[in-house]
């Protein structure tokens, strides 16, 4: 079927089977728009927005866009960058010297790139034992922000998702401008397009009319209402409607605020790195999928979940705001794509690459370093996992290879005969050792306390009723893990059991938190957002 060709008779009710689960009364959903050439060829609103007084969701349901907001957070930038009163090339720390001296300047571009190699905030404040859930202040995460001097990596040689970044770039537009967040978005952008009930709402706590309530599964099966503590500002903390998204979608095909080559910039590689483009630009993730270029972003929060896409050759625009956080909307933007295009829907996959993938469940560790990902069957279905949890369907790419279907993850990967992966990452190659598949003997010496005096963060690790157990304080929280050897000197460490009739996740499901490895001198924590954490042995 060529791009343009008649849609298939049947498209509407297709659509809607795959948003069926929760298109019932008991339940959250989503609202959902599809484009083609700028005229919606199909909605469908889906489930409640709040379930205890039966309303249901519909295009001015107010729901929460999560990291959407970055696409908002880059233009605002570029716009005071053209007025001069920044530079994207600017050091961070000309207008933030509260900012540690990192070893290699730090640009504004690397924030909005995802390239700048700073930690996570919000993943060291899990980390550090502060429940993402209980109240916290913009200056407490300015004060964890400033306490991580170590980076992941050196500027413009990786890409790692970092929220720190446009926590960051959003503090800067606030001070540069002379007005708030919401002052500046309502003046610049969303006033201008008529996106009446956009804006960043701070705290899950706040009131607004037509908020939906937000979505998770509780621990007896059945919907809870969930929110964050965290203050959130231009790192994903806005507000937005079916109605609104969609006037956002056509101003980037056709600006009326920004001009097209802010928006070029957005949509091209934030870097290149190893001679690869990275998929993520400035604010806005370029992918491909059955062979059309797509732009877009999408969105995770407390309880919800949303994409905001378009297939360039195409002419398909895709919103999806969800107020749950069981969906997937990137995938579901593609499986969208598929029946438009009369495809039947599902990641692209040969014959048999299923029954490969099967086979080659398990966990799976850099063999030059800690990095650890799986292979997962959920509900019949191959999935890459890792200790972000959750599950990412898997397309194959190539004759013999497969990536996550997810675009800021250019993570190749091949089922070797030997039964390790061979991987690649911007190009680099990487082979990774199974693991083993049942628990290990804890590596001799593992006991005894660990510090860092840099980040303030110190475990003691010692035995109690049968299990290694690691107690991690930091000046923000404390908590515990059970530590489970998969690897002679490799560690997960997994959540412990805090209730008793309560299973934890299973561990090659993505049910670990972090790797902690022993090294000659102390311990080296690892994540997908925060590398080689070292804490040296006290006692």
């Amino acid at each position: 079927m060529s791009h343009d060709s008649p849609l298939p008779q049947d498209l509407g009710p297709r659509i809607d089977s795959l948003f069926a689960r929760w298109a019932r009364p008991d339940s959250p959903g989503a609202a959902v728009s599809v484009t083609r050439h700028g005229r919606e060829i199909h909605r469908g609103c889906y489930g409640m927005a709040d379930l205890a007084h039966a309303v249901p969701i519909d295009e001015r349901t107010v729901i929460r866009i999560g990291s959407q907001t970055k696409q908002f957070t880059v233009l605002l930038a570029l716009m005071l960058e053209a007025e001069g009163k920044l530079s994207m090339e600017d050091d961070v720390r000309r207008h933030l010297p509260w900012l540690p001296e990192y070893p290699q300047t730090v640009t504004l571009r690397h924030l909005a790139a995802n390239v700048g190699g700073l930690r996570d905030f919000l993943e060291i404040m899990m980390l550090g034992g502060l429940d993402i859930g209980a109240p916290s202040t913009r200056a407490g995460a300015r004060r964890i922000i400033a306490g991580h001097k170590a980076v992941n990596f050196r500027p413009d040689t990786d890409l790692i998702y970092c929220n720190t970044g446009f926590f960051l770039l959003s503090e800067i537009v606030e001070q540069v401008s002379g007005k708030s967040f919401n002052d500046l978005l309502e003046e610049r952008i969303t006033g201008p397009l008529g996106m009446r009930d956009t804006r960043l709402m701070r705290w899950d706590a706040e009131i607004l009319p037509r908020l939906a309530d937000h979505h998770t599964h509780g621990p007896d099966g059945g919907w809870h209402k969930a929110q964050w503590g965290v203050v959130l500002g231009g790192e994903g903390g806005m507000v937005s409607t079916l109605e609104d998204m969609k006037l956002w979608l056509a101003n980037l095909d056709a600006p009326k605020v920004g001009t097209p080559a802010m928006f070029a910039r957005m949509s091209s590689p934030g870097a290149v790195i190893d001679g690869i483009p990275s998929p993520y630009g400035l604010g806005l993730v370029a992918c491909r999928y059955r062979g059309l270029s797509s732009i877009g972003h999408g969105g995770g929060v407390a309880g919800g979940r949303s994409e905001s896409v378009r297939f360039l050759e195409a002419g398909i625009g895709i919103v999806i705001l969800g107020n749950t956080d069981d969906m997937g909307p990137f995938s579901l933007a593609r499986r969208i794509l598929d029946l438009v295009l009369g495809h039947e829907p599902g990641p692209p996959r040969a014959a048999g690459a299923a029954e490969r993938l099967a086979r080659a469940a398990g966990l799976y560790r850099a063999e030059d370093g800690d990095d650890v990902f799986g292979i997962a069957v959920k509900d019949g279905a191959p999935m890459v996992v890792s200790n972000m949890g959750g599950g990412l369907p898997i397309e194959q790419v190539g004759d013999d290879s497969f990536m996550p279907e997810r675009g800021i993850v250019p993570l190749e990967f091949t089922p070797r005969d030997d039964g390790d992966m061979d991987t690649s990452w911007f190009g680099r190659p990487r082979r990774f050792r199974r693991l083993s598949g049942t628990a290990l003997p804890t590596a001799p010496g593992l006991a005894g306390r660990y510090a860092d005096t840099a980040t303030g963060f110190t475990a003691e690790i010692g035995e109690e009723d049968g299990e290694t157990v690691l107690r991690l304080r930091t000046p923000y929280g404390a908590w515990e893990a059970v530590l489970e050897a998969r690897a002679s000197d490799l560690h997960l460490a997994l959540l412990r059991r805090a209730l008793a009739d309560i299973p934890p996740p299973a561990v090659e499901a993505g049910g670990w938190l972090f790797t902690v490895r022993l090294v000659a001198d102390g311990i080296v924590l690892n994540d997908d957002r925060t590398k080689h954490l070292r804490l040296a042995r006290v006692a």
